[in-house]
């Protein structure tokens, strides 16, 4: 028993968080669409960027809730809500952008297969301003993590290793759901098929958009 102490984390805990984080990763919502939405417009390199972009926003979280700023979010819930909405008018824009150019598609090929690094290193930034906004952090950090968190052990340890599995399961769904979408861009040199398809990216990013909103 004392031994069990000495460990970060209760293991039937942290068990169970595990059970919860799998299927929260698992649900799509605005992170995992946005994924599938970047894969398909820009292929694998943006989508694997897209999640890493996501996944530090993931970390700023948890740095906040270690150091008590997760509570201030929760008090003052407006504060988040407009956060969320201006992360939500950004996806509405960047899905506008897309709709807009599929539609202007003159069907050169070779236009719309895989972007140059430029609209790459910009899926970094965008996941980052995703998931900073996702209202499915504030539920996570406000109603899924405090009952796993033990009170009489170091909260530290028991962050870290929450973070963990929490990065661990997201990238693991983030990506699968991103190359999912890139594995259908190898067809983008084909004009009909990637004037569709950057109207389909569109609508995919207004959803989420739509998602940030009314779970906001």
């Amino acid at each position: 028993m004392r031994s069990a102490m000495t460990l970060p984390v209760d293991p039937a805990r942290y068990s169970a968080f595990l059970v919860a984080m799998f299927v929260m990763a698992l649900t799509p919502g605005p992170a995992n669409l946005f994924a599938i939405a970047t894969g398909m417009q820009k292929g694998k390199g943006a989508a694997l960027l897209g999640v890493a972009g996501m996944n530090t926003a993931t970390l700023v979280w948890f740095a906040c809730s270690a150091l008590g700023l997760g509570a201030l979010v929760i008090a003052f819930p407006k504060a988040f809500h407009l956060l969320a909405l201006a992360g939500a008018a950004y996806l509405v824009w960047l899905g506008f952008k897309s709709i807009r150019a599929g539609i202007q598609d003159k069907g050169g090929e070779g236009e719309g297969a895989h972007r140059t690094f430029r609209m790459s290193r910009s899926a970094f930034r965008d996941g980052f301003a995703v998931q900073i906004a996702n209202p499915k952090i504030l539920l996570f950090f406000g109603a899924v993590l405090p009952p796993f968190i033990d009170v009489h052990r170091p909260l530290a340890p028991q962050l870290l290793m929450f973070a963990a599995a929490t990065i661990g399961m997201d990238l693991i769904s983030m990506s699968s759901y991103g190359l999912g979408g890139a594995a259908l861009a190898s067809r983008m040199n084909e004009p009909g098929f990637r004037k569709g398809f950057a109207i389909v990216v569109g609508v995919l990013l207004i959803t989420a958009a739509g998602l940030i909103v009314s779970r906001g």
